[in-house]
Formats: C-alpha cells, structure tokens, sequence
C-alpha cells in the first residue's frame, strides 16, 4: 500500500474520532492535545518489549465529560530491534490494515476543571485494536494544576481480546497481556 495513502487515512480516521467528540455537544468546551504519550510493554519469561508513541491525538469534551484517544500504529518507536518493529506492525497489529487504534467513551466521575485538583476517574468506552472492539472502564487520573489538565492511565490489554495470536514459537517472548500506560498534558480549546 502507498505509505503516503496510508498515512492520510490515519489522519482521516483520528480526526473523524475526535470531530464526532467535538461537534457532539454545543457549546463546545473541548480540552485537547496531539502529543499524548502512550507506552506499551510485553513482559514476556524470556524477553521485555517496549514501544512509545508521542502522537496520541486525545480530546475531552467538558460539558459533555466525552473522551476520544486515537494513536497511529505506526508511530510506535523503541522496540529492541527493527526486526521486532517490523513484525509487531506486519504480523502482529497488521498496520497497513489496521492503522489506528482508538478508544472512545465518557468520564463516569465528576471533574470539576476549574478547580485544581487530583481526580481518580473512571472511562467507559470501546477499545478498539486490530480492528476488535471491546467494551472497557478503564481506571485513570486527571491533575488539574494552573490551568493545564494532565491525564494519565494505565491498564492491560489481553492479546486475545483482540484476536491478536502470536505463534507458538515465540509465545514466551511475547506476553499474553500487553502493558499500557498514557500520559498527556492538555490544553484548553
């Protein structure tokens, strides 16, 4: 596939995430960064993986209390190899067909964003990886402090979930549940 097509459906499908987010409820009060940072690690018995991606595209909507993460599969970096990078995105999460991932759903807990504050919250949403849909709440924690909200998460993500199957010879360097962690700094819209 064309790595410049591919690369303009995964703009496409992030912004169509987020603009469903935004344009949901009027008047618009939206919180909103492009550099969230979302790491994932396998720990498998005989080998640790590690990637990050800094292009996390997260909106929160206040006044409807709306979340939308999206990050390009292919924007993942770290690895312990090329080799390794390569097979997560052709084997594994099979970027060129799947270039997303997205999870979309609304703050369960009450944030009061004109307040500084530590808030422990909950997310309802649909995780979506590898084309799978999952329902999920997802745990997480939003610091307000000088008007900048700062989101942070962290939760597992079994393979089979979302029907990702790693062959039988390299089942004990890839973990069965995948690690991850999402940090952002957002700011006001």
């Amino acid at each position: 596939m064309n790595l410049r097509l591919t690369g303009r459906i995964k703009k496409l499908c992030c912004l169509l995430v987020i603009a469903h987010f935004v344009t949901a409820g009027q008047p618009q009060n939206t919180i909103i960064t492009n550099k969230g940072r979302i790491t994932f690690i396998s720990n498998a018995p005989l080998e640790v993986i590690k990637a990050t991606s800094d292009q996390a595209r997260i909106v929160i909507d206040v006044s409807s209390s709306q979340l939308a993460i999206c990050v390009p599969i292919l924007s993942f970096q770290g690895f312990n190899s090329g080799l390794q990078r390569e097979h997560f995105n052709e084997k594994y999460l099979e970027s060129d067909k799947y270039p997303m991932a997205t999870f979309t759903g609304k703050i369960i807990d009450k944030v009061n964003y004109s307040v500084d504050g530590v808030y422990d919250v909950r997310v309802k949403g649909v995780l979506d990886v590898h084309g799978q849909k999952q329902t999920r709440i997802i745990k997480g924690r939003i610091t307000i402090k000088n008007n900048t909200v700062s989101l942070t998460a962290e939760f597992v993500i079994p393979l089979m979930d979302h029907r990702i199957e790693v062959p039988r010879l390299v089942s004990e360097k890839i973990a069965t549940e995948i690690e991850v962690n999402i940090s952002a700094a957002l700011a006001q819209k």
